[in-house]
């Protein structure tokens, strides 16, 4: 970690800097990069590449715009516009435009792998998506197969970046994977004397694998699941669910899941007057949680990679200009962030690739390490991948939070003090 890598809010109030020159100083540190690689790159170029073609660079983009899951894919899909306006503004790749090439796959396998086809028949030149798991787990072999680098802003299940052994893979991962988000947390209730532990978990890829990942994170501990509850989506009433993890002895109910199924957890447990805690990753800072419990969701816990909060100058410009061109805060944060870091990632690749050829392969061994340091809003990467690691985010860069007057704030002061300094891979 590196105080210094970006001011805090305070140093920058201190300073006077209004938002919009905040933005213009992030912008001309934008264009010295992109000057930079040009100018590393032009020499090396075939002779009718200098030339300057304004052919734009197609970048597919795939996740739930609408349908179940548009809570979060909406946000994710926002951040990522919002950083190719702002790349496209300086230039963008050697004078050529980013361009977007958007599929919905509405939070469902089937069409999820549909549309990832459709953006490999399109010839993209590396693709940034999946919020749902099962979704992702459901296409990824598609780009694998095609040797077309793929960045997951969203989907957290272990087993995305884990499917292809780590030197032969082009699925990368700007979130945090349940692998660590669960022992993260059980690290947490377990220090607060939560050790009787409920699980419910949906019956999708993603609440299989996060409840795999839990219990493992329990066994770590020595203990074992009180009581486990597994459902589909859309269930209306976990009464008997509940009534039985109380009966159990849990005292905090640790849910697996993406949707309204959350409220539900959350409403029956208040309908019982039960009153233990709900703690679970980071659906859990979703609008169908907050909105859907309302005062049963004060209190819940969940991991969390970016809280919307402006401790430095970095994300108190990302924060405003979503606001500005949105109209509005930002609903899953944590989606628009790493999304958003996610896109500036691939446009740093593309200026580490010498010769202008943006294939697959130069692509992934750009990510791979290639790159310059990039000054994100969720961290500071420095060397984000490797060959033998396709996630970004490691473990010290998480945070708890805690749903506090319908909002996603710190569940500890320390974690605000620690998040004016930027973390970085461990």
């Amino acid at each position: 970690m590196n105080p210094t890598d970006q001011p805090s809010t305070a140093q920058t109030a201190a300073s006077g800097i209004p938002d919009a020159r905040r933005r213009c100083v992030h912008l001309r540190a934008w264009s010295a990069v992109v000057a930079s690689g040009v100018l590393a790159c032009t020499a090396l170029l075939p002779a009718q590449a200098q030339i300057g073609s304004t052919v734009p660079v197609r970048v597919g983009v795939v996740g739930p715009f609408t349908g179940p899951s548009a809570d979060f894919g909406v946000p994710m899909l926002n951040g990522i516009k919002l950083a190719v306006d702002e790349i496209n503004a300086v230039g963008g790749y050697l004078g050529r435009p980013l361009e977007l090439v958007v599929k919905d796959d509405t939070a469902d396998p089937d069409q999820g792998r549909k549309v990832s086809q459709e953006l490999l028949n399109e010839k993209v030149v590396a693709t940034i998506g999946f919020c749902n798991t099962g979704v992702a787990l459901k296409a990824i072999d598609l780009f694998q197969g095609a040797s077309s680098p793929l960045i997951v802003p969203c989907a957290t299940g272990t087993a995305v970046t884990a499917k292809y052994p780590a030197p032969d893979s082009y699925i990368f991962r700007v979130q945090a994977r349940d692998a660590i988000q669960a022992p993260f947390l059980v690290d947490d209730i377990v220090k607060r004397g939560w050790d009787k532990v409920a699980i419910f978990a949906d019956k999708t890829g993603y609440g299989e694998g996060g409840y795999n990942d839990v219990v493992a994170a329990l066994a770590a501990k020595n203990l074992k699941p009180v009581h486990v509850a597994r459902f589909d989506l859309g269930v209306k009433d976990l009464t008997a669910e509940l009534t039985a993890a109380r009966n159990a002895g849990a005292n905090v109910v640790y849910s697996y899941t993406v949707g309204p199924e959350n409220a539900t957890i959350a409403n029956g447990k208040k309908a019982l007057g039960w009153k233990v805690p709900q703690v679970g990753p980071w659906p859990l800072s979703f609008p169908f949680f907050l909105e859907g419990a309302k005062d049963a969701a004060e209190g819940a816990l969940m991991v969390q990679t970016f809280i919307a909060e402006p401790s430095n100058e970095r994300r108190a410009s990302f924060l405003s200009s979503y606001t500005r061109k949105y109209h509005g805060k930002v609903a899953v944060p944590m989606a628009a962030a790493n999304a958003y870091d996610a896109t500036y990632l691939l446009m740093y690749s593309f200026l580490g690739i010498r010769d202008g050829n943006l294939t697959g392969k130069a692509i992934k061994e750009s990510l791979e390490g290639k790159m310059k340091t990039y000054y994100g809003v969720v961290t500071t990467y420095d060397k984000p991948f490797s060959v033998q690691d396709k996630d970004a985010i490691t473990r010290n860069m998480l945070v708890m939070g805690m749903v506090k007057n319908g909002a996603i704030t710190f569940a500890y002061p320390e974690d605000a003090k620690r998040n004016l300094i930027i973390q970085r891979k461990q």
